[in-house]
């Protein structure tokens, strides 16, 4: 198929990596391993920082006009056989693909939407309107986890859905990754208020309580809260920690390589992609019970999830891997092989080709 792929929060093309960029760049792969042609419909970014109507309207007008653009593309050049939309949510709704796939007959489709009542208000009412509207519309809205999902079908209940775990491309996992020190955590993570702040704040907690314990620890992150961040660490040890700053995605493979646990609570996470290159580096995780994370961490068997909130749980869960090395070397190996078989490119192109065989394409 040829296949019309938005993000209206960011482009796969936006130079800042996240996250979000990693997934629509990953989908984007998996697509095309199953031999679909993608092409990037638009880059217009539909994000709204706050609800602010007058910036609202500013970006239904430039919709507009892309929408627009696209409609004389078409016209000339041909439609595409599917519309797939990626991560479509409250602060960022697709306000081209439903109307442009509904005027050509073209089959839309939503990757990682979401819906939460809790929103409903202001403005942020009426942009879930416009999600409501997309997925009811949707031939298909594919979700990484059961709470997306959840969320979706309390609000829409008739519409369709189907489920795809979270994946990352394990092809810049070396095969048999060097032993890495064990006493050494690894964090990867944007340093930004909000949830990633929160996190970074109950990381230094737990650190500080396990002071006594030789560890180190490599930070890979960088971003506007960096100096409070750094402010919360000030009274660790001395040396312990590395901060590396952002790097290239290609290489953080390495640094997980060199470490031995890794380490974030995960306050807010959609699931986490670093979660999963933690452990195809063969790394056990030390995260909470919370949001999305038991999507990709399985408690006990790859890392340990602790109670949310709870500080206590989360050092004493990093102490039991620093003091039983068997027992860290055992979950390592099975995260590896959780990662690598379970959660591969080739694992979920496999399962994308199950899903999408299912819509009727003209």
């Amino acid at each position: 198929m040829r296949i019309a792929f938005y993000a209206p929060l960011k482009s796969p093309n936006d130079p800042v990596a996240s996250g979000d960029r990693q997934m629509a760049r990953t989908l984007i792969k998996a697509l095309e391993r199953m031999g679909h042609s993608v092409e990037l419909a638009s880059e217009l970014r539909f994000y709204l920082r706050e609800p602010e109507p007058k910036s609202f309207d500013a970006l239904k007008i430039e919709a507009r006009e892309e929408a627009a653009r696209m409609t004389r593309l078409w016209n000339r050049d041909g439609k595409p056989d599917l519309w797939f939309t990626y991560h479509p949510y409250y602060k960022a709704p697709d306000l081209i693909g439903p109307d442009l796939a509904a005027a050509f007959a073209v089959p839309y489709v939503t990757a990682e939407a979401s819906y939460s009542r809790r929103r409903n208000a202001g403005l942020w009412t009426d942009t879930q309107a416009l999600v409501a509207r997309a997925v009811e519309q949707a031939a298909l809205n594919i979700c990484f986890t059961q709470r997306d999902r959840q969320g979706l079908a309390d609000a829409v209940p008739g519409a369709t859905f189907g489920m795809l775990s979270p994946f990352i491309d394990t092809s810049g996992f070396r095969e048999t990754p060097a032993r890495g020190c064990p006493t050494r955590l690894v964090t990867v993570a944007m340093m930004r208020p909000g949830d990633k702040l929160e996190s970074y704040r109950m990381l230094a907690q737990a650190l500080g309580s396990i002071g006594h314990l030789p560890w180190t620890m490599s930070v890979v992150g960088d971003g506007p809260a960096r100096d409070e961040i750094k402010a919360q660490f000030a009274g660790l040890p001395a040396g312990r920690i590395e901060w590396l700053g952002a790097i290239e995605p290609a290489a953080v493979p390495d640094v997980l390589y060199s470490g031995g646990i890794y380490v974030w609570p995960g306050f807010g996470e959609a699931y986490g992609v670093a979660y999963l290159e933690a452990q195809a580096a063969g790394l056990p995780v030390v995260a909470q019970d919370i949001a999305g994370v038991p999507e990709v961490v399985r408690d006990g068997l790859t890392g340990f999830l602790t109670p949310p909130g709870d500080v206590t749980a989360f050092a004493s869960a990093i102490e039991r891997l620093l003091a039983r090395n068997d027992q860290r070397t055992i979950i390592a190996a099975e995260a590896r092989r959780f990662v690598l078989e379970e959660r591969s490119l080739g694992a979920a192109a496999a399962r994308l080709a199950e899903l999408l065989a299912k819509i009727p394409v003209s």
